[in-house]
């Protein structure tokens, strides 16, 4: 950019210095030509060789191009002199005036060192580049159809952007029988063509022509453009209307009806617009007394009866109907209508009630007489005969007592329930043509009688209750429906009395008579009541009554209204278990068995155990379903002496129930001596000094035999008349030792309470007199081991009772 600026400077200074040197050299022009569109790079000519120039000093001389136009589109290769084209030409852009026959692009070769101009002038050719193109694609020209041969019509003429014989040449037409076209030039060399017509249009014959008009230029090879030349026919007024027929003949019964259509008349117009719409009208050939009785619509040519028509008075009416257009020279059409009056049936039949019974009872007997009717016509012939009918799906028939007299009579059973009412149409017909009828209805309203039992709509009536539900609470509504009316069909409902277990249904269940809601009358407890069956019965009101019963079944479903009870290991009322067991247990040893009972049902009464507290979660293991506590490990010199577990016992009910109880664990030291094997020896001692492991021994041997005698001591003096809890402490340290403590279980807390068990010598000892017919779970009792009873009170003996081994 640079360059070409200094450039441009040394240009204009040169021009002032050398201004006489310069005018010489412009005085010559070197002239070219080239068509155009010319490719990019296309060489034009070698300017140098033209010019005279020395190619070898083109590029030291500077040598330039300039061209008086706003683009660009030639350069000049200064390696060989040769000007080529730098971009496309487009004649039609470049020169856009239509009437210029030539096309120049001028521009100037300036040289320095001497400075020296030449003037260039191109010309550029015109090449068929362009097809002939239409101002508007659609020509429409509207023509009358009244338009003689020969009228010319102008036409919109192409254009075409090239010049000379590229430019448009001439024009063509599609074929057409009407059409034709001729070819102008106007003052300017340009073609159009105007559209003439060869013969008169038809618009009845063809509404519309659709033409195409072709313009073809004359550069080889020729281009074509095209137009649509749309021609509508205009109507004129040269068809008459033509009726359907030119005579009608029209049968109308007498007695028609005022405004009734006797006849439409339709004449078409082969015209359109106002010279196909068409007037009716009644010409001088048709009698007043014709028009008086008939109407003619003037628009749509319909004929209607303007007067009532008697056969008597007159039987055949002329007329003559013309159509006329309302084109501006109207014309018109007429043909001829005869109407003929035919005799009818003109006098209904009467039907006439001389007595009728109603209402009656349901249980009326068949053949019974309900009504009288008599019929009269008063025509003649067959128009005065006449049938009388009922229809035939009631359960009645006429039956004909005299003449015109028939009688009406139950021809079957009849039931309120189904039908309480019957709406009988009775109808009478004459026998002329055609037919004319006349009917009556009467209403017969039946009387109830009590004929039908109440029903309920279940044979037998399931129903759940929730236990601990309130008093006077609503169990279910068994309501029977009974068909009949009034007092037939008032229901009493009641319970049918059965004693169950001395207890009346009565005071367990309350039913309100009028409407039969069920009411519980207690609350209900599953664990003691299950289910209730009896009987509920509704009668009537009707005399005789009548009656029919359900059986209800009454379900008490189970509600988590109990607490889990933990019945061992066994303890004093908000006391904590204390157990004691070797320090030297093994893996996998039953430390102590949790039980606990829930008197609800199912789900209610699942009991899982868990630890709620636990010292040592890596020394015991808890059964979830049986509750057994065992150890996981066995003890270290590191765990501590006193462990406390406290375990949940929990419901499956919802929202669960649950109780616990506290076991504090005891560990104690067991004599070597009073063990058959020698226990293992844990490298846990390696590191302490042995003669404080020795002294730690003889201390705990001592501790545990002081223990284990005091124990047995005491369970040896305690005394039969009290409760006590079983020695659970007598804990033998023995592996293969079969005795182990008892704990007698009781489904009722209060009795658990009162009578106690222990273990003597593995015999089960009762310690308190037991009641008949109280059952028992006993746990941890080896199969083989006898029962007896021992008291010092007098009871029962064992063998009376019910006992589940666990």
């Amino acid at each position: 950019m640079e360059g070409w600026v200094k450039s441009q400077f040394w240009r204009y200074v040169m021009v002032l210095l050398f201004f006489s040197v310069i005018l010489d050299t412009a005085s010559s022009v070197t002239h070219y030509s080239i068509p155009e569109e010319m490719e990019e790079g296309s060489v034009v000519a070698n300017l140098a060789s033209d010019l005279g120039l020395d190619v070898k000093t083109l590029s030291r001389r500077k040598m330039r191009l300039d061209i008086r136009s706003n683009k660009k589109y030639l350069d000049v290769n200064k390696e060989t002199g040769e000007l080529y084209i730098l971009e496309k030409m487009d004649r039609e852009y470049l020169c856009t005036t239509k009437t210029a026959t030539t096309c120049f692009i001028k521009m100037e070769v300036t040289l320095e060192n001497p400075v020296r101009m030449f003037n260039i002038e191109i010309e550029i050719v015109d090449i068929n580049d362009n097809a002939p193109q239409f101002w508007r694609d659609t020509i429409r020209l509207d023509i009358s159809e009244s338009t003689a041969a020969g009228e010319r019509f102008s036409l919109s003429n192409a254009v075409d952007p090239d010049i000379g014989s590229n430019s448009i040449k001439t024009y063509y037409l599609s074929e057409s029988d009407n059409f034709d076209i001729e070819i102008q030039t106007g003052r300017d060399g340009s073609k159009f063509a105007d559209l003439i017509l060869k013969k008169p249009l038809d618009r009845e014959e063809q509404a519309s022509h659709n033409l195409i008009l072709t313009a073809v230029d004359g550069g080889v090879p020729a281009r074509s453009g095209t137009a649509s030349i749309i021609v509508r026919v205009l109507d004129t007024n040269d068809n008459a209307p033509q009726f359907d027929k030119d005579s009608y003949t029209i049968n109308l019964t007498e007695n028609s009806p005022i405004g009734s259509l006797v006849v439409k008349l339709n004449a078409t117009d082969k015209d359109e617009g106002s010279n196909s719409d068409l007037l009716y009208s009644y010409s001088l050939y048709t009698s007043e007394k014709t028009q008086q009785t008939f109407s003619l619509n003037p628009n749509n040519g319909e004929i209607r009866v303007k007067e009532m028509i008697n056969y008597e008075d007159f039987r055949i009416y002329d007329m003559e109907i013309i159509a006329t257009d309302k084109g501006t020279n109207s014309l018109s059409g007429k043909c001829k209508v005869k109407i003929l009056i035919t005799d009818m049936n003109d006098n209904h039949p009467e039907i006439s009630i001389k007595s009728f019974s109603s209402p009656v009872k349901e249980d009326v007997a068949v053949n019974t007489v309900i009504a009288v009717v008599s019929v009269s016509d008063k025509d003649s012939g067959e128009n005065g005969q006449v049938d009388i009918h009922i229809s035939d799906d009631l359960p009645f028939a006429l039956k004909e007592s005299s003449d015109n007299y028939y009688e009406l009579l139950v021809s079957e059973p009849l039931d309120r329930e189904k039908v309480p009412e019957y709406d009988i149409t009775i109808t009478v017909t004459d026998r002329g043509n055609p037919p004319l009828s006349d009917n009556e209805t009467i209403t017969l309203e039946l009387l109830d009688v009590n004929d039908n039992v109440p029903q309920f709509p279940q044979t037998f009536y399931t129903i759940p209750v929730m236990e601990n539900n309130a008093p006077g609470a609503s169990l279910s509504s068994l309501t029977a429906i009974d068909p009949d009316l009034h007092e037939n069909q008032y229901l009493v409902y009641f319970i049918i009395e059965k004693e169950i277990a001395n207890t009346s249904m009565s005071m367990l269940f309350s039913i309100n008579p009028e409407n039969g809601n069920l009411y519980a009358l207690k609350t209900f407890d599953y664990e003691i009541e299950k289910e209730f069956l009896f009987h509920i019965e509704a009668r009537d009101s009707g005399v005789p009554p009548l009656s029919s019963n359900v059986t209800v079944h009454i379900i008490i479903m189970d509600q988590n209204d109990n607490t889990p009870l933990i019945v061992s290991p066994w303890r004093a009322h908000g006391s904590e278990v204390k157990e004691k067991i070797p320090r030297s247990t093994d893996k996998g040893t039953l430390i102590a068995k949790v039980i606990a009972i829930d008197s609800d049902s199912v789900h209610n009464s699942r009991i899982t155990y868990q630890f709620l507290q636990n010292t040592d979660a890596t020394l015991f293991s808890l059964d979830q379903y049986n509750g057994e506590i065992r150890t996981m490990r066995m003890f270290s010199y590191r765990d501590s002496r006193d462990q406390r577990l406290v375990v949940i016992a929990k419901d499956n009910g919802e929202p669960a129930l649950s109780a616990t109880v506290t076991i504090k664990l005891s560990t104690v030291e067991t004599a070597l001596k009073t063990y058959t094997e020698v226990p293992l020896e844990y490298d846990i001692f390696s590191d302490l000094n042995l003669y404080l492991v020795i002294g730690l021994g003889s201390v705990s041997f001592l501790l545990l035999i002081t223990i284990l005698v005091t124990i047995v001591l005491k369970c040896q003096k305690a005394k039969p008349s009290k409760a006590a809890p079983p020695c659970r402490n007598s804990v033998i340290s023995e592996r293969n030792s079969t005795i182990a403590d008892s704990t007698l279980v009781s489904n009722d807390a209060y009795w658990y309470s009162l009578f106690l068990a222990e273990t003597r010598k593995g015999k089960l000892v009762v310690r308190q007199p037991v009641p008949k017919g109280a059952r028992y779970i006993v746990s941890s009792i080896p199969r083989s081991t006898g029962l007896t009873e021992t008291s010092d009170s007098a009871a029962s003996t064992l063998q009376d009772f019910p006992l589940f081994m666990f």
